[in-house]
């Protein structure tokens, strides 16, 4: 049922289940350092979190509510506190939420760590063929290799602190990953997106039209365009890449209102964080006319899956396990599932475009 107090209340429900995760042993990730990570529990710095910090200060800019400031706040305060990790495409995840906190406050204590933090992904993240990020992560370094998830973990960041912070060198340079990676990732025939290219061998590994990595890109292109203040023909080649990826997600929506783990293979299990990834873009594309009356429906149809998927403890169920490069496609079919921050994060900004979207409708209505 889409009713606006049902929606609010799930929102809070999904706020608290995301802090509450806590690892429980049943996956041990180890990071390039040989010891375990932490890509379940909320009180860690991963990509994760990341994300689940970036929903949470979505969710906050929407609502305004000093509650919620408060405990991203004392989160960036416990984790700078403990020390940054080392650098990769996503221990800089987290960085996004820190630059949206820092654009809204404009508190001197965040500047810091984030113009650090920029520095070193400019300076020292490894690059591919044609100066792409390569997608470096805690455990692997994935040489030569472009993933469509560096765009969210990395370039949203720069994006964000680019615009917010006057680096016009910073901004620029978000702006030609997010060109590069779209030459490399999309699917000429589909309008879908690839996980991943490879320098090596020039190929798309498996050709996987993998659900959550095109939800990294359903959700982060109008995002980055908001973010970094994006305009002219980048913006319009951007939209293009959007409406192509849209047509594709609406041919091949379940009945549920769900997309397939890999979008194209019914064989494939429904995942819920991706249909909220792809169901907050779609909506948000209707809201903003980028998009028409079929994105906003199948948007819709998603939000009423992913709310059948919230538990009553506020955590979403049928999330997928993070996911490396699959070299078949059958990699993808066995990942795990696993309630994640990730999967929270992503029904937020779901249920918080939902809100908005009924805000704006009742006051047209009332004008």
């Amino acid at each position: 049922m889409r009713e606006r107090g049902r929606l609010t209340r799930q929102l809070d429900r999904l706020v608290a289940g995301m802090v509450a995760l806590r690892h429980d042993g049943t996956f041990d990730e180890p990071n390039l350092d040989g010891t375990p990570g932490d890509y379940i529990s909320f009180d860690g710095w991963e990509w994760p979190q990341g994300v689940g910090l970036y929903g949470l200060v979505r969710y906050w800019e929407f609502t305004g509510n000093d509650e919620h400031r408060r405990l991203i706040e004392a989160w960036y305060e416990r984790q700078l506190g403990k020390g940054l990790p080392k650098l990769n495409v996503n221990t800089t995840a987290p960085m996004l939420g820190l630059s949206m906190l820092w654009d809204k406050t404009g508190e001197e204590r965040w500047r810091a760590p984030l113009e650090h933090w920029a520095n070193l992904a400019m300076n020292e993240l490894p690059r591919t063929e044609e100066d792409g990020f390569q997608h470096i992560v805690s455990d692997g370094l994935n040489p030569g290799e472009l993933w469509d998830d560096t765009l969210f973990m990395v370039c949203l960041f720069l994006a964000s602190y680019g615009r917010a912070s006057g680096r016009d060198d910073l901004a620029q340079e978000s702006v030609r990953q997010f060109l590069l990676h779209a030459h490399y990732l999309t699917d000429t025939e589909t309008g879908l997106w690839f996980h991943g290219w490879t320098f090596d061998g020039r190929h798309n590994f498996a050709r996987a039209r993998w659900a959550r990595g095109n939800a990294w890109i359903t959700a982060g292109l109008l995002d980055f365009i908001e973010l970094g203040g994006v305009e002219g023909g980048v913006k319009d080649y951007l939209l293009g890449c959007l409406r192509a990826q849209a047509k594709s997600l609406l041919r091949h929506q379940d009945r549920s209102g769900a997309w397939h783990t890999l979008i194209d293979d019914r064989s494939s299990y429904l995942e819920a964080s991706a249909t909220a990834g792809l169901g907050y873009g779609l909506l948000k594309a209707a809201r903003l006319g980028v998009l028409g009356e079929d994105a906003r429906q199948a948007g819709l149809r998603a939000l009423d899956y992913v709310l059948d998927n919230i538990d009553e403890n506020g955590t979403l169920q049928n999330v997928s396990y993070g996911t490396r490069m699959g070299r078949d496609l059958q990699f993808y079919r066995d990942i795990p599932i696993q309630p994640t921050a990730y999967g929270q994060a992503l029904a937020i900004l779901l249920l918080a475009e939902a809100v908005r979207h009924m805000n704006d409708a009742q006051q047209e209505s009332s004008a």
